[in-house]
């Protein structure tokens, strides 16, 4: 039996590895969550949410180019390893200039702006710098910055906030699915083991909250526990275990009736363990399908919660509430900044789908 077990594990797998979209929405999420993971290490803004910003810089091009100063610190920055996975805390004031000058002890500088009559010009003595000699000021505390996608409506580099976003997308995918799993499979495995008035009391709870849309459960679940990062996550996980728990349960009364059920009853093991070792394994290829499914339901899920201004609350950025701080802009010439959220919400939706089509087939013993 073991021997069959893993002869039917590589046959799926073999499945899966000749379907090309398969594989490639795989390592598409693969890729994606490594780099969610070390966002900070790669994205330009790499404060905390990706919301350092200037009102002067708002709505640029993709490509934008700008000269800006870092102005000296009152006491040291303190980095550690954990910035790098969750952004730094402590970050030097970075102001952009159009043009600079050093006389002997200042340095002169125009602020950037739109409209080069309102310029402010500033001066900043030397000596509040830790080095006071221009050229390592000049190595030291100005830089050119360039925003690859230009930036939002608050100036804020747009890529960076693109990708720190990925971040809540998947991680109300893997949290969501892991609520829904745990709460679905145990009611399904009980309801299906064990039949009777448990059976009606599950199912009947599991018919209740299937009556009730989707998004309206998951916006009272949020109205009652609140706004916010984790509620949210919650919220959409409590809505999702349903359609698992129905699958289970069907899958768990036909394994029941197999013989090496009947068997380990036979030799008296517990209830407990015939469910955990021997029923539900040989329950989880529809349940892994569904999972996949409903990655991407939590993904939309939470993107609308965030556009309705219930998801994740500012600063923290997601694709959601991107969409829903720049779809003005689709009228104003500048559609970007709400279609490319848009669009790599898309193909993190399109992916989930792909993979669980594919698991479909690669787990189906018939093909």
């Amino acid at each position: 039996m073991s021997d069959k077990s893993i002869s039917n594990n590589q046959l799926a797998l073999q499945k899966f590895k000749s379907d090309f979209w398969g594989v490639l929405s795989f390592w598409f999420v693969v890729v994606l969550s490594v780099i969610s993971i070390f966002a900070y290490v790669i994205v330009p803004d790499k404060t905390q949410n990706a919301n350092a910003g200037d009102l002067s810089l708002r709505s640029k091009a993709p490509g934008f180019t700008v000269t800006t100063l870092a102005l000296p610190s009152e006491k040291p920055l303190e980095y550690n390893w954990q910035s790098w996975f969750v952004g730094r805390k402590d970050q030097p004031t970075v102001i952009p200039i159009s043009n600079y000058y050093f006389t002997k002890d200042s340095i002169h500088y125009t602020s950037y702006s739109n409209h080069p009559l309102t310029a402010e010009k500033k001066a900043l003595a030397l000596t509040s710098f830790v080095d006071q000699k221009p050229n390592n000021i000049i190595k030291d505390n100005i830089d050119q910055k360039y925003f690859i996608l230009g930036t939002d409506n608050q100036g804020r580099d747009f890529l960076s906030r693109l990708v720190i976003g990925s971040r809540v997308s998947l991680a109300i995918g893997f949290v969501a699915v892991t609520l829904s799993l745990i709460i679905g499979v145990s009611l399904g495995a009980l309801a299906g083991y064990y039949g009777g008035k448990i059976d009606a009391l599950i199912m009947w709870i599991v018919n209740m909250v299937w009556s009730i849309p989707t998004l309206l459960l998951v916006i009272a679940i949020t109205l009652a526990l609140g706004k916010g990062f984790w509620q949210v996550f919650i919220a959409v996980g409590l809505t999702m275990w349903v359609e698992v728990a129905r699958v289970v349960r069907g899958q768990v009364i036909s394994v029941k009736e197999q013989q090496y059920v009947t068997a380990a009853r036979a030799l008296g093991y517990n209830d407990l363990r015939i469910i955990l070792r021997h029923v539900l394994p040989n329950c989880m290829a529809p349940v892994i399908v569904i999972s996949a499914a409903n990655f991407a339901s939590a993904i939309l899920v939470e993107s609308g919660l965030s556009f309705l201004g219930l998801g994740a609350q500012v600063p923290v950025p997601s694709w959601g509430s991107m969409i829903k701080e720049n779809y003005n802009y689709i009228l104003l010439g500048k559609p970007y900044l709400a279609m490319i959220p848009g669009i790599a919400m898309f193909l993190l939706v399109m992916a989930f789908m792909l993979i669980g089509n594919t698991l479909r087939d690669a787990l189906d013993v018939k093909k």
